[in-house]
């Protein structure tokens, strides 16, 4: 067994493209879909008055959460709004602002509202000045200075909470971008690894390998180690990838995130092995795999969230796809912060359907093969 699984892993380190092209295009797909700021909104701006750089306008609009204000000059603002690439910009002057419009959406009375803030902001600042009798730059920053250690501790504090109900759903785009796409293009590296068992019975290595002292099931464990080793490599590096190099935060449990990986990846295995009994050629098995593919990702919520589906035959669907339960076992430990003892109804499901699909699609490749 070990000696099969040695040549495997050989094999798979002089052809390694298959794998980093598919690690390359889940990373990709995530990154552009996923979006790279999340739910921050770029809003182009440009300064139409000079005084208005270095004071409180421009601190208060770089922390805004909400908004990204990109500082353009006034052509590159209005391109970006007659393209279509921004739906609002703002002009900051001295005293006042402008709002530019291109497309009438809610967004708009929240960018002015923030921008407004800012000058309200501005003008207590300002009163402060003229009261402290601050005319120099340099007494006004020893006036801000003093305000903002006076802000840092506060006389008395306030302290503000919020709830959710037990049944509330929280939807994650990037992190479900990162979810669906990981666990749509493993399918593919882990399906043609495991499809090289039925090749190796057509072509009659394992004919040969039967008269070695290796023994079947050693055989069999041995493919099915190298397939769940490949396709866990691939999800790994791309969760680390994305937590470590782009910065996503998966929570406080990502080692937790980690392990959810296994039981998902062993019923994919178990899949691939099955799909490998049912079919007879390898151009059957090229054309279902992309089928199988897509439709489990679009049945199991991996391209949108279900919350989202109303229709109940298409939910009844996602009850019998390993996606599914990928999904729920990853949103549950990134989003809501369950626990390992929370997550045991995804993870039971998943582990049952790889002992029964591996069963099965055994027993076909050996009664085919027979």
């Amino acid at each position: 067994m070990i000696g099969i699984l040695l040549a495997k892993i050989k094999i798979f380190i002089r052809y390694p493209l298959t794998f980093l092209a598919m690690v390359v295009m889940s990373i990709g797909f995530a990154l552009i879909i996923g979006g790279g700021n999340g739910n921050v909104i770029n809003v182009p701006v440009y300064v139409a008055d000079d005084a208005i750089r270095g004071t409180v306008v421009e601190d208060i609009l770089n922390e805004s959460e909400a908004f990204k204000f990109n500082y353009m000059s006034k052509a590159e603002v209005k391109q970006q709004i007659a393209n279509g690439k921004a739906e609002t910009g703002v002009a900051l002057y001295e005293g006042d602002f402008r709002v530019l419009v291109g497309v009438d959406s809610p967004n708009v009375n929240l960018v002015q509202q923030t921008v407004n803030g800012a000058y309200s902001k501005k003008l207590q600042y300002e009163q402060i000045y003229t009261a402290a009798n601050a005319t120099t730059n340099s007494d006004k920053e020893e006036v801000k200075k003093e305000l903002e250690e006076t802000i840092a501790d506060p006389i008395f504090s306030i302290q503000s909470a919020n709830f959710r109900g037990s049944d509330a759903v929280i939807i994650n785009r990037k992190l479900h971008t990162i979810f669906g796409f990981t666990l749509f293009f493993v399918i593919y590296t882990i399906a043609y690894n495991v499809f090289h068992i039925l090749e190796e019975k057509n072509n009659g290595v394992w004919d040969r390998i039967i008269l070695s002292p290796a023994r079947k099931w050693e055989m069999y464990v041995a493919n099915f180690l190298y397939s769940f080793g490949t396709g866990y490599l691939q999800v790994l590096i791309i969760f680390l990838v994305f937590r470590y190099w782009v910065g996503v935060d998966f929570g406080s449990n990502f080692g937790v995130a980690l392990l959810m990986l296994i039981p998902y990846v062993f019923a994919i295995v178990a899949l691939s092995i099955l799909i490998t009994g049912i079919v007879k050629t390898v151009q059957q098995f090229n054309a279902v795999i992309p089928i199988i593919a897509v439709s489990m990702a679009m049945i199991g919520g991996a391209y949108w969230p279900l919350e989202i589906v109303s229709s109940k035959f298409m939910l009844a669907l996602a009850k019998i796809v390993p996606i599914t339960y990928g999904m729920e076992a990853l949103n549950g430990v990134a989003i809501y912060g369950y626990s390992l003892n929370e997550l045991l109804y995804p993870i039971s499901i998943l582990l049952l359907m790889g002992v029964v699909m591996t069963g099965v699609g055994i027993h076909l490749m050996e009664k085919r093969h027979v």
